[in-house]
């Protein structure tokens, strides 16, 4: 660490240079003016310069009194914040989240807005992210990711198994009806996740669990690589989208979106949480991660 000034003589500098004078700084702080000037020629003899022109009872900053003063009453003014902070409670923490791009927008930001109505006063940072991450090296308190294998040394809480539903906006089925079987293959949007993850569940896995054996070919419709994507596709009048409920519950409670079908599919994998051990029982982890276990809404516009 760098070798720092005599500290009780730059708050002594600080409150002549505010003040004018050795005098009301003496009575600021408490102590004498006799003190007061002992302590700014401690600080000029560390610095090997001037800080002060005396001319009796008046003084006036020199230029590298008025070079340093900036800087030292930044410094000192973030030294007595937190010195509030701890008095008021303790210095809050930075609560750093980790997440996957497809839940960043639709699935977090909501419930965040939640979390910070508990803890008004909270900084946080949002990291948008896909599997694998270094939580320590990277300081991340709290990781959600897309299954439960992926973080064995950390714990892990399931925070929801979510389901996809057929979803589109009410000008997509004012144009063309709310007959999936009826609509053409160009106007099913398709959910690929890629490679790194499991697969999302596709339209045939839906017409199946419908009762159904129609197979919409993914090469004659939209695809898309996230399930967000999905839903904004289909907010936007693009076609018929397999839904996350818990992405896609906000835009079917304000009408944007309407399900065609109360039928719905299971997710192969929950959304988990990963934190280490020690960050376990931190209140805004806690209360986040009771946050984001919350069941999805209900399904609106379903027959």
């Amino acid at each position: 660490m760098e070798k720092l000034p005599p500290l009780n003589a730059v708050r002594a500098f600080e409150v002549a240079a505010r003040a004018g004078s050795f005098t009301l700084a003496a009575t600021e702080l408490g102590v004498s003016s006799a003190a007061v000037s002992q302590q700014i020629r401690n600080l000029e003899s560390w610095f090997g310069k001037q800080l002060f022109v005396r001319n009796g009872n008046r003084i006036t900053l020199t230029d590298a009194g008025h070079a340093i003063y900036p800087q030292t009453a930044r410094a000192l003014g973030d030294i007595a914040a937190v010195g509030r902070r701890m008095l008021e409670g303790g210095v809050r923490p930075r609560l750093v989240v980790s997440v996957p791009f497809s839940l960043a927008e639709l699935w977090l930001a909501p419930r965040l807005a939640e979390l910070l109505d508990g803890f008004p006063q909270m900084a946080i940072d949002i990291r948008v992210e896909d599997d694998p991450v270094d939580v320590m090296r990277q300081s991340i308190d709290l990781r959600i990711s897309y299954g439960d294998y992926h973080y064995p040394a950390l714990r892990m809480v399931r925070l929801v198994h979510d389901e996809v539903l057929p979803v589109a906006s009410p000008d997509f089925l004012q144009r063309h009806g709310n007959l999936l079987a009826d609509m053409h293959e160009s106007q099913f949007i398709h959910t690929n996740w890629g490679p790194n993850y499991a697969s999302h569940p596709s339209w045939a896995e839906w017409f199946a669990a419908a009762g159904g054996n129609r197979a919409p070919d993914p090469s004659h419709g939209r695809r898309v690589g996230l399930s967000s994507l999905a839903i904004s596709a289909a907010r936007l009048g693009l076609g018929v989208a397999l839904g996350q409920r818990a992405m896609a519950d906000a835009d079917l409670e304000a009408g944007r979106l309407i399900a065609l079908s109360p039928v719905c599919v299971r997710l192969g994998q929950p959304y988990c949480a990963f934190m280490l051990p020690a960050k376990a029982e931190r209140a805004d982890i806690a209360g986040l991660v009771a946050l984001l276990g919350a069941i999805p809404g209900k399904v609106h516009g379903a027959p």
